[in-house]
């Protein structure tokens, strides 16, 4: 089962860089694994709270931090928020991602803009880079027409 392999690796992952294994963890971790989109902190703390009755959001994002340090989860910012995913580390390569701003939902993108950038950057030695496209999934797209007919007919 491709979760299960996932969960595994990140867990051998974390063991490797010294850190213990904690039901918490691997809970996170499978949390994240199951989710095809960016989520906030909060939503993990939401989660992992039906769980673990009392636990802190120190404890969230701690290992939060830690899973973006080993590389087991992509971050960005979405609305002047901290969002995370599992890593898509089953790609050759980089890649990059559209992200919806209702859901959170990403699409992969296969292509790199920096390829197209050579001539204007010559002379700057680049170290990394990241490329999101933000919008509105056809999902998202196709709720809101309902929600707008369903109004336009009251």
């Amino acid at each position: 089962m491709m979760g299960e392999r996932q969960l595994n690796q990140a867990l051998e992952l974390l063991k490797a860089q010294g850190f213990k294994y904690t039901k918490k963890r691997e809970k996170m971790l499978t949390f994240f694994i199951h989710q095809d989109k960016y989520v906030s902190a909060k939503e993990v703390y939401d989660f992992m709270s039906t769980s673990f009755e009392g636990i802190s959001y120190d404890t969230i994002y701690r290992n939060l931090n830690d899973f973006v340090e080993l590389g087991l989860l992509e971050e960005t910012e979405l609305n002047g928020e901290r969002k995370f995913r599992y890593h898509c580390g089953h790609h050759v390569g980089h890649h990059h991602h559209f992200i919806c701003l209702t859901c959170g939902s990403t699409k992969e993108i296969t292509i790199c803009p920096m390829n197209d950038l050579g001539d204007e950057l010559d002379g700057y030695e680049i170290e990394g880079h990241r490329f999101e496209i933000f919008g509105i999934c056809p999902n998202c797209l196709k709720s809101d027409k309902k929600m707008i007919d369903t109004q336009k007919n009251s």
